[in-house]
């Protein structure tokens, strides 16, 4: 079977299969292997490294060693699963891409905590937040919790959701990679991140690099998913002008752009004071508030996401159908690359350009 139609079936059945089930409650997920094997690494670290120095490198040797045996082994089980049979080595790929992507997971952590807030249960509500946000919740008012379940869904659509979807797209253009190793090894450096690239002891020097690689792999798939929302929103001058007016004050150069670009469209304001363990943490005002908070914003914001994760699908399809189209007239296929390649570096110049302005 031709790779370009692998490529959109493997891309279109992991992403039915996370709109349809999402991650059901204790199937076996790559996440927890994962989290199993940073949790007992971290604990050697900790027992064995004494020094600030050996923790830092330590953490690099984490960092490097998940993310390429996270890729490895999925490239490994679906090349075994292929040999079986190719239609089975495609649901394997599929499955194992789907793991990787967050949406269905994110929508329902969404509705779990506006189901109790809709009949005016606040002590539930906030239960059931805490299951999801590291900030206190015991005390939070309805419009706190409103904000904390807006913010997780609008930081989290791109780690969680457009990021995995950026690095299988690309895996899937790239000749026998596939979509699976470039996702796990993204999800792996997320994962990283949300275990260990913390800033505070015992931390700090373990998972400065896991942090920082994080980062960096989130930078363009941000950049490109407040690009696309922007476009999705008809008012794309004015969602830029808003993220480049307060997302700079963020001190995270990511989630602050995509809270930001959720905030300027729906035309409500994110940011302000939560407390950690009784500390109070101050995080800059993204968004103007022109409207409240509202169940229904929280829901058109999970729509937004959805309608990106549909153009790029969307995008990619075109793509792989025109590889295909040109499969059999390689100068005007390779013009074509050609052509791609220059697009696709002024595109990333323009981006550059546009959020640093």
């Amino acid at each position: 079977m031709n790779t370009a139609i692998n490529a959109i079936l493997i891309l279109a059945l992991a992403s039915l299969l996370d709109y349809s089930l999402g991650d059901p409650w204790g199937w076996p997920h790559p996440v927890r292997v994962m989290g199993f094997c940073i949790a007992r690494y971290t604990q050697l670290v900790f027992k064995t490294c004494n020094t600030p120095k050996m923790r830092f490198f330590a953490g690099i040797f984490l960092g490097i060693a998940l993310s390429i045996s996270a890729a490895f082994v999925g490239w490994l089980i679906v090349e075994f699963a292929q040999q079986l049979h190719p239609l089975f080595g495609i649901a394997i790929a599929s499955i194992l891409t789907a793991s990787c992507f967050a949406l269905r997971s994110l929508s329902d952590a969404a509705r779990d905590v506006l189901q109790p807030l809709s009949t005016g249960d606040l002590a539930a509500a906030r239960t059931r937040l805490s299951f999801y946000v590291g900030r206190d919740t015991d005390n939070l008012s309805e419009p706190e919790i409103l904000r904390a379940v807006l913010e997780t869904v609008s930081e989290n659509a791109v780690d969680g959701v457009t990021a995995p979807l950026f690095y299988a797209i690309i895996g899937a253009v790239l000749p026998k990679v596939g979509s699976v190793p470039f996702a796990l090894a993204y999800k792996a450096v997320s994962t990283l991140d949300s275990m260990v690239g913390y800033k505070h002891e015992p931390y700090t020097d373990l998972g400065w690099f896991s942090a920082k690689l994080e980062d960096v792999l989130t930078w363009l798939p941000c950049r490109l998913t407040v690009l696309t929302l922007a476009v999705i929103s008809g008012k794309p001058s004015h969602v830029l002008s808003i993220c480049r007016r307060d997302a700079i004050f963020d001190p995270s150069p990511n989630s602050g752009w995509s809270e930001c670009a959720y905030a300027a469209i729906l035309g409500v304001q994110l940011g302000g004071t939560n407390y950690y363990q009784g500390i109070a943490k101050h995080k800059p005002l993204l968004g103007d508030p022109i409207f409240p908070i509202t169940p229904e914003r929280i829901y058109k914001a999970l729509q937004l996401t959805r309608w990106c994760v549909l153009i790029w699908l969307g995008i990619t399809f075109i793509f792989c159908l025109a590889a295909i189209a040109f499969s059999n007239y390689p100068d005007v296929a390779a013009a074509v690359k050609t052509e791609i390649a220059d697009l696709s570096a002024n595109i990333c110049k323009g981006l550059v350009l546009s959020f640093s302005l």
